[in-house]
């Protein structure tokens, strides 16, 4: 076995039962994994320098064909159920040593890196993969460890990410050919029958939701920023909401754009890369992400590109609507050199509200906050390009459930404690519809929600006059600079007040509906909260 590389581990992959294997590649630096995957047909270059690959049959995450080993160790901490599926251990048995049997005589890449910014909560994580693209995309998404502590690099986990060999349904217990398995007691991730990176990513994330609560560290979906004051704001929002967007204030230092903890003393980044959507990317609306497609190191997925020229379609959806790019997070000309800043003052909670019903900003209790939390909405309006105009409510729990090992009111709990210890504002924001539901009123105007950001992050909302709606119990602001006072109260803005009212108690018992899943399982307090949000 031949191995080669900027620094070889001195623990090897014998003990995870790599054995005969080809060629093996530790810690390639860029332009080497650029030559590997160009020579072996993985991807093309593209002008500017991004590498563009496919992904095949697999364009998106698998969330069918996700597992945990039910095993002694973890089985009481998992919520088990439709999101965190268990199979077998005797039947992983099977699958991990045929995928260590289609390993032998295969060339292999490992990145060995960090999952976390904070030396006191980073995990060590050895990715093995059978491509040299795919290591790229570790290398550019998890944190690069110095070079002396490659040397020795012993890691807390270890992903073995093997997209060209399928598990057997009838044999291995999965869904389908597909499946990502996690075993807490090996410490290990395996990856089969998806060319997808984002399943390598999530991988890491969903280990650091399962071990940091048990260090009083809350892990959160969500990007985070930082003021030139040094204040930090989280972002919690589900896709279309304008995360991404809003919390890549030039005014501000982007700490992280997907994944951060929580500690007692500080935020921090999970990652040290960015993989943005990038359909429809245009220079003007998003300069910098914009500016990553056309950089060498950027990976870019399922983005089409002319193969006499090297020039890229970002518009065209011919293989996926969810094309992307995954790039170092210094590629963003504002983003942290650290990924570390101080504990939070402000939390951001985005919802688009296509029913058009939810104030544009509120103030939540600790307790609200928790209910929101728990809830995770926001109204999307699928197929509108074929005329389709009736909004889908959307909740997903803690803004991201299908990365939450542990019982969504674990994570809840947390966030509600850290609020009130720490005396952190929580800001709900919609940016969804105002003057009507979608088809009738219009898109919140994204000035007016930089406004009402700008103000709750400097503080001078917080001091404003403000009163309960009387649907949800949100706390709205009677007044904020740059902004309309008609905007700011969703049933004034509204022509037609009683089909706002109708409106209005309809998204509420869609609120109530939900929550109900959660009842036995909060306080009192956040029970009266979910109360008043159903009156």
């Amino acid at each position: 076995m031949h191995q080669a590389g900027m620094a070889i581990s001195k623990h090897g992959l014998d003990a995870l039962g790599l054995k005969n294997l080809g060629n093996v590649y530790w810690n390639l630096s860029v332009p080497a994994l650029y030559e590997h995957a160009i020579r072996r047909g993985e991807g093309v270059l593209a002008k500017g320098g991004p590498l563009c690959v496919l992904t095949g049959v697999h364009t998106g995450r698998s969330p069918n064909d996700k597992f945990f080993v039910r095993e002694p160790s973890s089985e009481g901490k998992i919520d088990w159920g439709k999101t965190n599926q268990a199979i077998d251990p005797k039947q992983f048995d099977g699958l991990l040593a045929r995928m260590l049997a289609y390993a032998q005589r295969r060339d292999l890449y490992v990145r060995e890196c960090y999952g976390g910014a904070d030396p006191a909560h980073r995990i060590g994580v050895r990715v093995i993969t059978e491509t040299a693209w795919h290591n790229l995309f570790a290398m550019n998404m998890f944190l690069r460890p110095p070079a002396e502590d490659l040397a020795d690099f012993r890691p807390d986990f270890t992903i073995l990410q093997l997209p060209g060999f399928q598990a057997v349904p009838e044999l291995d217990g999965t869904n389908s050919d597909c499946a990502i398995v996690c075993d807490f007691r090996r410490r290990l991730v395996t990856i089969c029958g998806t060319w997808y990176a984002g399943e390598i990513k999530k991988s890491v994330f969903t280990i650091l939701n399962y071990l940091l609560p048990e260090k009083n560290v809350l892990p959160m979906h969500a990007s985070a920023n930082v003021g030139p004051k040094g204040d930090v704001a989280i972002f919690f929002g589900l896709s279309g909401t304008g995360k991404t967007t809003l919390s890549a204030d030039a005014s501000r230092t982007l700490i992280g754009d997907d994944e951060h903890g929580w500690g007692e003393s500080s935020v921090f980044n999970f990652e040290g890369g960015c993989y943005a959507k990038v359909i429809k990317l245009s220079r003007e609306a998003e300069p910098e992400i914009f500016a990553t497609t056309g950089r060498f190191g950027t990976v870019l997925e399922n983005v089409v590109v002319d193969p006499l020229t090297g020039l890229l379609d970002l518009d065209s959806n011919k293989f996926t609507e969810n094309t992307r790019a995954c790039y170092p997070l210094d590629f963003i000309p504002n983003a942290s050199a650290t990924g570390i800043a101080r504990t939070p003052e402000n939390i951001i909670m985005l919802t688009a509200d296509a029913f058009g019903v939810l104030p544009p900003i509120s103030r939540l209790s600790p307790e609200q906050a928790m209910y929101h939390f728990l809830s995770g909405y926001t109204a999307r309006v699928a197929g509108t390009e074929k005329g389709v105009s009736e909004p889908q409510a959307t909740f997903s729990t803690c803004f991201g459930a299908p990365f939450m090992p542990r019982h969504p009111t674990v994570y809840a709990k947390m966030l509600g404690e850290k609020m009130a210890r720490q005396n952190v504002k929580c800001w709900l924001v919609n940016t969804g519809w105002s003057g009507g539901g979608f088809g009738v009123g219009e898109r919140m105007s994204i000035r007016h929600t930089r406004a009402m950001l700008r103000a709750a992050l400097d503080g001078r909302l917080a001091q404003a006059a403000a009163a309960p709606d009387p649907h949800f119990g949100l706390m709205v602001p009677s007044a904020c600079p740059d902004v309309p006072a008609e905007v700011l109260n969703p049933r004034a803005s509204w022509k037609d007040k009683k089909a706002y009212e109708s409106a209005a108690r309809d998204v509420a018992q869609r609120f109530e509906s939900n929550f109900k899943q959660f009842e036995t399982a909060v306080d009192g307090k956040v029970k009266q909260a979910a109360i008043r949000a159903a009156a």
